[in-house]
């Protein structure tokens, strides 16, 4: 099965990031969405996890969640914006990998048992950090992480 990273689109969802995303069986956003216009246009190309981001203040997006837990072949993925606010110890509650974003910088490690994802920002550039997108990849139980400079 095959997920989708995105976060920190800011309003601006790139053809690029379009296109990564096309055939994914399921599509995560980690925050800081921009508009529900996006949201729009993630769903119709695969089922969406998302959740709410610190620059997710306008009505539309009051009704979405602070977290959320997905489980994808028996692989339980845990989504926040902020990695500041994750409970101590992801683990403990279950979760094999953790996707967030908030900080634009792609990152993926592991640690304690627990694969840690952020696929950057697929939105407007900030700084010199690079536009980016990922994606996870679970069979069996096993997932794999990849992230992309578009």
């Amino acid at each position: 099965m095959r997920i989708g990273l995105i976060s920190d689109t800011h309003g601006l969802l790139r053809p690029e990031a379009l296109a990564f995303l096309a055939g994914a069986d399921h599509i995560v956003h980690g925050g800081d969405i921009g508009g529900p216009d996006i949201l729009d246009r993630l769903r119709a190309l695969a089922p969406l996890t998302v959740v709410r981001g610190n620059n997710d203040s306008a009505d539309w997006a009051r009704a979405l969640p602070d977290t959320a837990l997905l489980q994808v072949d028996g692989v339980a993925v845990y989504v926040v914006h902020d990695l500041k606010t994750l409970p101590r110890d992801p683990a403990a509650a279950g979760a094999r990998v953790v996707v967030s974003g908030h900080s634009h910088k792609p990152v993926q490690r592991e640690d304690s048992g627990v694969l840690y994802v952020n696929p950057g920002s697929a939105g407007p550039r900030r700084f010199s950090l690079p536009i980016s997108v990922g994606e996870l990849l679970v069979a069996g139980g096993t997932v794999q992480a990849r992230i992309v400079m578009l």
